[in-house]
């Protein structure tokens, strides 16, 4: 079980085809998963995360988020607002990456699913030591299928 406070930050974190947008449209109906963030969108993705923070609201950032620096960037934005931040990382195998994406309309080059599997690797073992409340780490597709999301009020308890 996937327990999330109401008013938290919540960052997918994963390469390109490992299932975040689904499972953010299956979890977290409404606005707060629709945000796809890019260089160029950056700003505009603080200024939102930091009107919902304030506003007490769940925020759910579905990027990559698989570079240490944008990811504590954000989780300093909750924190300044007094959030909680939870990571759902989906540490899928990269060839199961590299064939979602394949199959997409929009997909990315296969080399940039490389390294963004590669830098999630990196930083997986990591993340309990960025400032996330909690750490979920989804390796199948099995458990990412099988994941129950619980959105509670008030703080959660610390699960890393």
């Amino acid at each position: 079980m996937i327990r999330i406070a109401d008013s938290a930050l919540v960052l997918l974190i994963g390469a390109s085809g490992s299932g975040k947008s689904t499972f953010a449209a299956r979890h977290f109906a409404g606005d707060e998963a629709d945000q796809q963030a890019t260089d160029a969108a950056f700003a505009r993705l603080h200024q939102w995360l930091d009107a919902r923070l304030a506003a007490g609201a769940l925020a759910v950032v579905d990027a990559t988020n698989v570079e240490w620096m944008r990811r504590t960037e954000l989780v300093r934005r909750a924190r300044q607002h007094g959030r909680s931040a939870t990571a759902i990382a989906f540490d899928l195998p990269l060839e199961r990456c590299l064939a979602r994406n394949a199959a997409r309309s929009r997909s990315v080059r296969a080399a940039v699913v490389r390294r963004q599997h590669d830098e999630l690797r990196r930083g997986l073992d990591r993340l309990d030591l960025e400032g996330f409340t909690a750490v979920y780490v989804l390796r199948s597709d099995g458990e990412i299928e099988g994941a129950i999301v619980q959105i509670e009020k008030g703080p959660v308890a610390r699960a890393l």
